[in-house]
């Protein structure tokens, strides 16, 4: 997502709560935003200026506490490197996700073609490895009913 003042990449996104409960969302890179957050404002823009900065400071609180579970990625990770680390991080980051896809490519769905060579059972096969991975964590936590559990589902989704 490009910055709403400049052409550089939008690295910060604010969301001004405005009168009426209204909420405004803007983009942009560090530069403009420090401007941004130096703009001298009217007293009655003050206030919003303190909500702005409070929502601010809740959805990072939020988000840099949300991490995918199959591969431990945290958002604020990829908000400083722009990459994903699975395939599953694209429903664990759903809401922070579509927005940027949508100013990106202008569509929230794939319309494209699929690789021939993409194993039909791809979902499974991510489903294994979650599974595995929680597998290896209940036996070194010594919870075995959680693992006698896992090694079940395990089996009956390779019997599939």
């Amino acid at each position: 997502m490009k910055c709403q003042r400049c052409t550089r990449q939008a690295t910060r996104h604010i969301t001004e709560v405005l009168e009426n409960d209204q909420l405004e969302e803007v983009h942009l890179c560090d530069g403009c935003c420090d401007a941004f957050l130096r703009e001298p404002l009217s007293a009655s823009s003050h206030k919003k200026k303190k909500k702005s900065k409070k929502v601010i400071q809740e959805e990072s609180d939020e988000l840099a506490g949300r991490q995918c579970t199959s591969c431990g990625l945290k958002f604020i990770d990829y908000r400083n490197t722009t990459r994903l680390g699975c395939a599953n991080d694209y429903q664990v980051f759903r809401d922070e996700l579509l927005p940027l896809l949508e100013s990106i490519h202008g569509e929230k769905q794939h319309s494209g073609k699929i690789p021939k060579r993409f194993p039909e059972n791809r979902h499974i096969q991510l489903e294994l490895s979650r599974l595995r991975r929680e597998l290896t964590e209940a036996i070194t936590k010594e919870e075995y009913e959680t693992a006698a559990r896992l090694r079940d589902d395990i089996r009956q989704l390779e019997a599939t």
